[in-house]
Formats: structure tokens, sequence, C-alpha cells
């Protein structure tokens, strides 16, 4: 699951002032007012005869042109502030009212909707009393709705992220051979991601623990995905951190589950000390979320000495759900 890093400011300022959705209407009386004027000027510097061909707006005519503008003006107000309200919601881990307030544009064309009601739908399936059947319905929702806002925009960064995000949920009920197929595919639309907003460290993360599952693979998986598949995929724990690093870098301790596998794939690389550092980071991490106590259970004591269940059995229990 994805880190909630939104900024949000009030969708509440919007309400209370008018102001704010008058300035398209104030910009269209300008709008009209310099055009008339132009064509005021233009009869009287001896230009009529371009304008002959072009009709008048009349008082009546005006008026509809200004209601279309203002209607336009709301929906648009009316759009950004449903965005708004999402990231807030999603950002506080009100995953219950998000997905009530988006549920309601399933049937949009917009991408921007679309993406998010997958995000929403895809987070309803991870709770706690979700049941089983309604897990499966969920996750299968969040993948429809995602390839429509593929399909309506396929430069919007956030589709390509959540596209990968929903199509690996996806593979888990497919089968070995489905999940290995579509891990090229996952890497390909994060790496769109990142390509589109290199700015984004969720993207940055999970291409990360896409490579540290790869690069862990136990060799019986790796012989049967070889027998699947000519190339299987493949990567190294450097790759992986190489990616988690420069999460880090774009935002600094944006993601308690971010630190948590910059010490796993330390501990993989043999590299103690920097493993303790981040694992430390990991469980000092403010926990706000379900994720973050769930990384506060990791134990960091056996890299100084202490007795802890081995990195694999850690690494399954805690990131099994997935960033």
């Amino acid at each position: 699951m994805a880190r909630r890093f939104f900024l949000s400011v009030s969708s509440s300022l919007l309400k209370i002032n008018p102001a704010a959705k008058c300035t398209g209407l104030r910009g269209t009386k300008r709008l009209y007012g310099t055009t008339t004027r132009r064509i005021a000027d233009s009869l009287n510097n001896g230009r009529a005869a371009l304008l002959l061909g072009l009709p008048v707006l009349s008082a009546l005519s005006y008026e509809a042109f200004c209601r279309f503008h203002a209607s336009a003006l709301v929906c648009a107000l009316e759009k950004d502030e449903i965005l708004e309200q999402a990231d807030y919601l999603y950002s506080c881990a009100e995953t219950e009212k998000l997905y009530e307030l988006l549920v309601k544009y399933k049937d949009s064309d917009e991408a921007e909707f679309l993406w998010r009601l997958a995000r929403a739908s895809r987070e309803l399936s991870f709770l706690p009393d979700t049941d089983p059947q309604r897990k499966t319905q969920l996750t299968s929702e969040a993948f429809e709705f995602v390839k429509r806002a593929l399909e309506r925009d396929d430069t919007n960064f956030a589709v390509h992220k959540w596209y990968a995000i929903c199509l690996s949920d996806i593979g888990e009920s497919q089968g070995v051979k489905a999940k290995i197929g579509n891990s090229f595919i996952i890497r390909e639309h994060l790496e769109k991601a990142i390509q589109l907003n290199p700015k984004d460290p969720t993207s940055l993360h999970i291409l990360g623990y896409w490579c540290f599952a790869f690069a862990e693979l136990p060799w019986y998986q790796r012989k049967v995905a070889a027998v699947i598949f000519e190339s299987p995929p493949t990567s190294t724990f450097e790759e992986a951190l190489e990616f988690f690093l420069k999460a880090e870098e774009v935002d600094p301790n944006f993601y308690s589950k971010n630190l948590l596998m910059l010490g796993k794939t330390y501990m993989a690389m043999k590299d103690d000390q920097n493993a303790l550092l981040w694992l430390t980071k990991a469980k000092d991490y403010p926990a706000h979320t379900p994720e973050d106590k769930q990384v506060h259970t990791v134990p960091v004591g056996f890299l100084v000495g202490g007795a802890a269940p081995p990195p694999q059995r850690i690494y399954l229990r805690m990131c099994s759900a997935g960033p």
C-alpha cells in the first residue's frame, strides 16, 4: 500500500469564498467587453469589411454564452473539490469514506477519478474486516477502473503506477505463470510512471520492491520460471537498493516500509551496520497506519547479537501485503 503523503488545502475554502466561483464569470465579461471594443475599433479604423461575415453576439446569445461558461466553471470547481477531498481522505486513511465519495463516479470518463477509485477499491479490499468474497470483487473492480483510466490517459504517471499495483494484485489468484508473465508488464508500467514523474517516491519504492522480490527468489522458483519463460525476470539486491535510496532521496522518511526494505536489502547484502541503521529508523517511525504498526513488530536485536527469526521469515511476515 502506497504511502499517504498527499497534502491538501481544506475544500471548505471554496464553499466560504463566493468570489472563487465568480472569477470565471468576471473573466468572461472582460473577454466579451474586449471583443466588442475590438469590433468597434475595427469599424472606426475602416476595417468593417473584415467583420461582415462574423455573427454579432446578441444579448440573448451572450446570456447563453455566459451560462454555458458558468456551468463549465462550476463543473471544473466541483471536480477539483472532489479530487481534493479524495486525496485528503486518502491521506487520513479514511478508506470507507473515500470509496463512498468516489464510487458515485464509477461511470466517469475522467482518468483522475478512475485511478483514484481504483486506489480506493484496492485499499478497501485490504481492510481487516473485508470478507474474502468482497476482497476478490474489489480487487477485480480496482483493476477494471484503472484499465479504463489507462485507456483515457496514458500520460498520467499515477495511472501507470496504480495499473502496476492492481495488476500485481490480480496475479495473486492467477497462478505462477500468470504472476511471472504479469511481472514484465508491471515493471514496464512502473518505469513509465517514473519516466513521467521522477519525483514520485512511491513508484521508486515499488520498483525497488519488485527488484528485491526477484533478487531473493528461491532457486527452485527460478527453475520453475526458467521452464515457463526462456528469459524470466531477474534483478539484484544492488538494483533494489538503488531504487529504495532514490525514493528516500526524493522524499526522506516518506514511508515506513521503504525504511524497512532498505534494512532488509542491506541485510541481504551482508551489510549489518547499514541494516541496523535503517531497521532502527523503521522501528522508530511514528505509527499512523496499520502498516506502520506492522513494521514496528520487526525485531532488530538479532543484528547486535539477540535472537530473532530468520530474515526470510521476517520478510514474508512483514512485506507480503506489498506496497
